[in-house]
């Protein structure tokens, strides 16, 4: 399973769970719940640290007796968003008076760090490329922003008819200070034209060696691909959409670190 359409891996109360046991990945994890307004969400946090991070709507994040508020955002084209980190071996409450959509981004981690919250404005914001390949990129959990134990996550906007993830690039091996070994997952988020009609966007994710991952998908809203190994790129957004995607990334290299090799046939002056 790479491309992951919505609703195809739907289990309980999330609309999205890639977790190990679903998804086939060892260490990156991710989940998306809808939260009414009024009600809450629970969950135990297992062996692995995660972020919660509003999509919609605000929230409190109850974790070992601390309470963490987040404000959230309107949608994810709105702004930046707070976020709450909270450790692996804990009992997570997540409670929402006016409800909204949440995603929980995770990593099997060995180290137990503490529960934090993650302010909106200290997010480093980044706008990466130049003309057709311009984005903007929110670096709220990269492996130099926050810290963490394996876990790396960041969030991208694609502006309508844009291309981003170009060149095309991969992390699926270890080359100490050339490229790490690290799984993938991107979630996407289409905004709506101006008449209010769906959009959608295309990714692609091509072999690195004989027998690899290898996917060309139509994504929409609340579709995933995954990228277990292989060059992925680019990731292209349809006129008139700009196209929202959280990047979710977890290896087994002893250092967290975000190193990438880029296609060697591909012009990397739009990096």
């Amino acid at each position: 399973m790479t491309y992951v359409p919505r609703g195809s891996a739907a289990e309980g109360p999330y609309a999205l769970e890639l977790d190990p046991k679903q998804s086939g990945l060892v260490y990156s994890a991710l989940r998306v719940v809808d939260i009414e307004p009024g009600t809450t969400h629970s969950f135990a946090t297992g062996e692995s640290e995660w972020i919660v991070l509003p999509l919609t709507g605000g929230c409190t994040v109850h974790v070992e007796g601390e309470i963490i508020e987040l404000l959230g955002r309107q949608s994810v084209f709105s702004g930046v968003s707070d976020f709450a980190y909270v450790p692996r071996d804990a009992q997570i409450q997540i409670a929402s008076g006016a409800g909204g959509r949440f995603a929980l981004a995770g990593a099997k981690c060995e180290r137990r760090l503490p529960a934090r919250y993650g302010s909106a404005p200290e997010v480093s914001v980044e706008h990466r490329g130049s003309g057709t390949c311009a984005r903007e990129v929110r670096n709220f959990a990269s492996a130099d922003a926050f810290d963490c134990d394996r876990l790396i996550a960041v969030e991208v906007i694609t502006p309508g008819g844009n291309w981003s993830s170009y060149p095309p690039h991969k992390h699926d091996e270890h080359r100490p200070g050339i490229e790490a070994e690290l799984e993938e997952i991107y979630y996407f988020e289409i905004e709506p034209g101006q008449g209010g009609q769906d959009g959608f966007g295309y990714q692609r994710v091509f072999p690195s060696r004989p027998g690899g991952t290898d996917v060309l998908a139509e994504v929409r809203t609340g579709d995933a691909v995954l990228v277990p190994d292989g060059w992925h790129g680019p990731s292209i957004a349809q006129p008139g959409h700009s196209m929202y995607y959280l990047n979710v990334m977890a290896g087994p290299g002893e250092e967290r670190e975000w190193r990438i090799c880029f296609h060697p046939d591909h012009t990397e002056g739009y990096r």
